[in-house]
């Protein structure tokens, strides 16, 4: 199961997508293969990463910023956010 999957069984997280407008087929965790093919991480429980969640809606593209706190074991995702851009289409 991938990071966005499990970060789309909380509520907290489906909540915010739809604060944005934006659907969760237009979401993108930049470097997740990257985070989740890392031989350090893999072998630690927990994992704390800061990430960039981009998701796309009407208006354009908005960056999330902010910490992923991920439990192997327990397959469980939570996005502590930071803060957020939006990026306006031309």
């Amino acid at each position: 199961m991938n990071i966005k999957d499990l970060l789309l069984n909380g509520k907290s997280f489906a909540e915010l997508l739809k604060q944005f407008s934006i659907d969760a087929a237009d979401v993108r965790i930049q470097d997740e293969d990257l985070i989740l093919s890392n031989q350090i991480l893999v072998r630690q429980e927990i994992i704390k990463e800061s990430i960039c969640i981009e998701g796309k809606n009407k208006d354009g593209i908005v960056n999330f910023f902010g910490t992923l706190h991920y439990n192997i074991l327990n397959k469980l995702a939570v996005f502590e956010m930071q803060g957020f851009e939006q990026v306006a289409i031309d």
